[in-house]
């Protein structure tokens, strides 16, 4: 596939005339020559989001069975492109062949995964509650609900996934899955292989017959674009993966609105290791090696890095240290997505050195090899890190922090005080039960997802995946961006009282068409009637 540098607005390619940028190899830290992609206006935000208000009812009203096809065509258009996809994508990111093939996977995945949901149709939420014209004193209407979605939703590709949370993203398929139509704004870091995924998509949506709009794919430079995307009277969410700062701009812009309108926003997460005393002193070796080797994993490139350890202090501890020091030291320098996340990595380090003082441990040095993260592991006091925003806050590459606590109670002190998390993680033995049930509850609290015995890095993309938590992890903890629900945030309930049965969408009729599991009544039912 030739790429062109232009953007996809419907089933058109469009040159954009505000400017203009080169994609970059960050490995070879120079520019790749051709093509240059050009930036879109808030013209072409407006052309795009008309387009995709247009299709909105045509899209959300085909049959369920019509709309898991197309996330299907999507898949295979996407596997068609070959290893030109993967090779594209390695030249924009650095990342590596094998991760980039297995990430490939996972965003068809994805996609399959919601094409299944779409045809299972319980997303649609089925309440009936039938009519009760004899009850006293006042009789009841006939009530039925039914989910339906918002409407199109605005979608931002992420640096650090180029395909899984990019432009057929979870985001992506979540939203078509529900029925909105989607605008992606690609991700600078990777145009090249947004427009091949694009490109896949607009196909797809030509083979299947969707609506026009259904699905566009813009260009811009800094925060023009996208915030004229979520100002835009017609886009009605937004799903977002990056950096609190990014993030929380789009919801300013969003609740500054005539309409505000959700943003679905995943942001800053450190992903604290509880390493319980029994674990700690029986496996000191293992649980050192296996959290090295999450650390350093990708370069540290995951919102779900494990930057932060927290343990109760003595020599088991320091035994732990000294081997998670030492496996550190075996960890390469790798090359990271972008300069400019180099540049926040490296700046995220000095500040967490200011307060903890130099490092335990370091990986290899970077020597020649551009934007290059040396790994780096620091330890500090429960107190010190109670007292200190930066041992708090996201260095989003392969660094964490060992914190030394005084006791269960203080290990507990800290878990209170820390920021919302998409993770928190228990290392325990059996013997360590009753310290973890002191925790879990406030654990609950803070976090999407309690892991015992593993490491966060790794997301698994299945029906009971939660991957979100309380702010600042996320922008509403209500819901996940992965697994089966992510479809609930672009969905509504509507009640349909007393609607003529010929009325009513396919999900409520009486002789359930869809052959649906429905509330009927309080009680779960697969019959026909009501």
């Amino acid at each position: 596939m030739q790429i062109t540098g232009e953007m996809l607005i419907g089933q058109a390619a469009v040159r954009g005339r505000a400017g203009s940028q080169q994609a970059f190899n960050p490995a070879l830290n120079a520019p790749i020559a051709e093509p240059d992609f050009g930036f879109g206006s808030r013209e072409d935000v407006d052309r795009a989001a008309t387009l995709a208000a247009d299709a909105f009812d045509a899209y959300r009203l085909l049959p369920l069975a019509r709309r898991a096809a197309f996330l299907e065509a999507i898949a295979d258009e996407i596997m068609a492109l070959g290893d030109a996809l993967l090779e594209r994508a390695h030249a924009e990111s650095g990342l590596p062949l094998a991760r980039l093939t297995g990430e490939r996977g996972r965003t068809t995945g994805q996609l399959r995964l919601f094409a299944q949901v779409v045809r299972d149709g319980h997303f649609l939420g089925a309440v009936i509650d039938p009519a009760q014209p004899q009850r006293q004193p006042l009789p009841r209407a006939d009530l039925r609900l039914a989910k339906i979605p918002l409407g199109p939703v605005a979608v931002f590709g992420a640096s650090n996934f180029p395909l899984a949370f990019s432009v057929a993203g979870g985001d992506t398929a979540s939203a078509l899955a529900a029925g909105a139509p989607v605008i992606v704004k690609a991700h600078s870091a990777h145009l090249g292989t947004s427009e091949m995924v694009g490109r896949a998509i607009q196909k797809a949506a030509r083979q299947q017959g969707m609506p026009e709009g259904v699905f566009s794919l813009l260009i811009g430079a800094g925060r023009e674009i996208g915030e004229a995307l979520v100002a835009h009277p017609e886009i009605k969410a937004v799903g977002f993966t990056g950096s609190r700062q990014g993030g929380l701009a789009l919801v300013r812009t969003a609740n500054s609105r005539r309409e505000p309108i959700p943003v679905y926003a995943e942001m800053s997460s450190i992903n604290p290791v509880f390493v319980l005393p029994h674990a700690l002193a029986s496996r000191t070796q293992a649980l050192a090696q296996g959290f090295v080797d999450s650390l350093a994993l990708g370069a540290g490139q995951f919102c779900t890095n494990p930057g932060l350890v927290l343990a109760i202090d003595g020599p088991d501890l320091e035994r732990f240290v000294d081997a998670a020091a030492a496996a550190l030291g075996a960890k390469p320098a790798q090359t990271m997505l972008t300069p400019g996340i180099h540049a926040a990595y490296e700046s995220a380090r000095a500040q967490v050195q200011a307060e903890a003082g130099a490092p335990v441990g370091v990986g290899a040095e970077a020597g020649d090899q551009a934007h290059a993260a040396q790994a780096a592991l620091y330890v500090t006091d429960a107190q010190h890190l109670l007292q200190s925003e930066a041992l708090q806050s996201e260095m989003f590459g392969p660094a964490s922090v060992i914190v030394k606590a005084r006791s269960l109670d203080e290990l507990v002190q800290v878990a209170k005080r820390l920021e919302g998390q998409l993770t928190a993680t228990l290392l325990l033995d059996e013997a360590d039960h009753d310290a973890a049930r002191t925790l879990l509850p406030v654990l609950e609290r803070k976090c999407g997802r309690i892991l015992a015995n593993g490491f966060p890095t790794g997301v698994e993309v299945c029906h009971a995946m939660v991957h979100g938590g309380p702010f600042p992890a996320t922008s509403n903890a209500m819901y996940t961006s992965v697994g089966a629900s992510a479809i609930d945030r672009f969905l509504r309930p509507v009640c349909y009282q007393d609607l003529p049965d010929a009325l009513r969408p396919e999900a409520v009729q009486s002789a359930n068409p869809l052959k649906l599991w429905r509330l009927v009544e309080g009680a779960p039912s697969q019959a026909a009637g009501g």
